[in-house]
């Protein structure tokens, strides 16, 4: 029921502390000003309405909620997804960033993935404890912090709070809970403690080893066999190791670097056991969902299982649950590259969030399939929001219309809107419970789109009988579909407004240019100079602006450049 979904978004986070502190080395920190953060826009984040609302809303029997097939990673196939508990709180751990740097659109595709998950799950009517960590002591953090002369912990709390303001322009719920490692020490080294007592891992030097010998089962999830494993991706070979293939679970300190006391000695959590420890501590050694990117596989839920499984044999997780990759301009996203393109800043160096409107990336995101590579252009984006754009004034066209009239109510509504209707429910949750096929969801819309348009500017369509009441009707179903999608604005008014600011922005023009144009263009249609009127048309048309014409006069919209038309019709 919608309870359900009221209950999962009255979850807080939860205030975590732990007794065990770092303990950094003398130094005199300088004084650093961080940047302001990016100020989110005014979304709105409804609880998402449940398929059983909507057969009340339409004074039917409740219908049995459809049935969410997911693919596993594990198991290689699509799995009917079963809650470990029936009607019982379902589990779900996403891997969290290591805030080192600005965000990139590599994190906002696998982030919005899983809103978009947590968000269906809640629509299911499941209650969902959704916790998501971030690794806030880290090689590559202690790394840029020196780099810049910086507090490790100063940097990476800097980071995180870009991350949050990032996942919050992208209209991504807020988890259940966000642990961070540094506030876990303690969780960490008793989940150590008990694998060293089940003789999985080894000391040497104040360094604890996990011994990938000891766990025959190692390699069932990345599909790997033990000879074909690499020695881990984030530190160098360690000769002293057993095997190659062996993992830190513990780091003895260096100089200079942030420690905590242990039994061997003072050090800091290798990578892998962070999540193990959390993951268990917020939801237990067995639970639901575990998410991440493609490239978590391995080594890091590999390691994982392994170390979770030797610290408690009982520990399982039923679903895992892996996006693809980004690709830029048809090549994988790679520093090495140079197309590297974070949230804020493009390869340009310019944000695009500034160009662009957050939810026109959501949307460019949600376009593919959640486990297929998606290939990053700027054309992509501009078709995007271009599609938003459109969405967002037909919505809004009908609310004003919805308002200024009174709608005649107590009759049934017309055959063709009852069935426009049901259609875009059916498709939606075929193609969402069907492993989250936004692409098909989305595409679900254009119909019911495309039938609004013609209710409100047609003349046959102003005909139609309970036409207020249609409209009204497509507008709330539209509403329940982008709402558990996340690309429900606040205000459709303000958000068609922010979507023409920043289409200005990407041309180069003001509003007032754009309205000098026009009256240029409206002088010389009077004077019959109409190759002059088609050059004014075309010369906005080339940056993204177009002219419309209509018993009013002429206005202006965004829309995909000239040059670029060609990759809407191939899309």
């Amino acid at each position: 029921m919608a309870a359900a979904a009221r209950r999962a978004a009255s979850l807080l986070p939860l205030l975590l502390s732990s007794p065990a502190r770092a303990r950094l080395p003398h130094r005199a920190a300088p004084t650093l000003t961080p940047p302001p953060l990016l100020r989110p826009h005014r979304l709105y984040s409804p609880k998402p309405s449940s398929s059983a609302a909507f057969a009340a809303s339409n004074g039917a029997a409740a219908e049995r909620a459809p049935e969410l097939h997911l693919y596993n990673t594990k198991s290689r196939r699509k799995e009917l997804f079963r809650p470990r508990v029936p009607g019982g709180e379902v589990g779900m751990y996403v891997c969290g960033v290591t805030p080192y740097d600005d965000s990139h659109i590599g994190h906002a595709r696998a982030y919005v993935a899983f809103d978009v998950l947590y968000r269906y799950l809640r629509y299911l009517d499941h209650k969902v404890r959704y916790v998501r960590n971030f690794t806030d002591i880290d090689d590559k953090i202690i790394a840029r912090a020196n780099q810049l002369g910086e507090d490790p912990f100063s940097l990476s709390k800097r980071y995180s709070d870009d991350f949050l303001s990032d996942m919050a322009h992208l209209q991504c719920l807020p988890p259940s809970v966000e642990p961070r490692v540094s506030d876990h020490i303690d969780q960490i080294i008793n989940m150590i403690k008990q694998i060293l007592d089940n003789g999985c891992a080894y000391v040497i030097g104040g360094d604890v080893y996990f011994s990938v010998e000891n766990f025959p089962e190692y390699g069932e999830l990345s599909g790997r066999k033990l000879d074909d494993n690499r020695a881990g991706e984030r530190v160098a070979v360690d000769e002293r190791k057993k095997n190659p293939a062996d993992f830190a679970l513990w780091k003895a300190a260096k100089d200079g670097e942030p420690y905590w006391d242990s039994p061997w000695g003072p050090g800091r959590p290798g990578w892998h056991i962070e999540c193990s420890a959390m993951s268990a501590h917020y939801l237990g050694h067995s639970f639901d969902i575990h998410g991440g990117g493609e490239d978590l596989v391995f080594p890091h839920h590999e390691n994982e299982i392994a170390q979770s499984r030797a610290a408690c044999c009982d520990s399982s997780i039923n679903y895992w649950i892996h996006n693809g990759f980004v690709n830029v301009n048809s090549q994988k996203m790679s520093k090495s590259l140079g197309n590297f393109v974070t949230i804020r800043k493009d390869i340009q160096l310019s944000q695009v969030t500034e160009l662009y409107h957050p939810l026109a990336l959501r949307m460019f995101l949600l376009g593919t399939h959640y486990r297929s590579p998606i290939n990053y252009t700027i054309e992509q984006l501009n078709v995007a929001s271009d599609r938003l754009y459109y969405t967002y004034q037909t919505l809004q066209d009908c609310e004003e219309s919805c308002q200024q009239h009174q709608s005649n109510g107590g009759d049934p509504l017309p055959v063709s809107t009852t069935n426009c209707i049901q259609k875009l429910h059916d498709e939606f949750e075929a193609s969402m419970s069907d492993d989250l096929h936004t692409s098909v969801a989305l595409a679900a819309i254009s119909e019911p789109l495309k039938v609004m348009n013609d209710l409100l500017h047609t003349r046959k369509g102003k005909k139609q009988e309970k036409r207020l009441e249609s409209l009204s009707a497509m507008q709330e179903k539209i509403r329940m579909v982008l709402s558990v999608l996340g690309l429900l604005p606040s205000s459709y008014y303000e958000a068609l407004q922010q979507l023409r600011e920043k289409a200005l922005r990407r041309a180069s023009i003001t509003e007032e240019q754009v309205l000098q144009k026009i009256e240029e263009r409206t002088s010389a249609r009077k004077a019959k100079q109409y190759e002059k009127s088609d050059e004014i048309r075309k010369e906005l048309a080339a940056v993204g602006i177009a002219l419309m014409d209509g018993p009013d006069g002429t206005t202006w919209r965004p829309s995909v450049p000239l040059s670029e038309q060609g990759v809407v019709a191939s899309t």
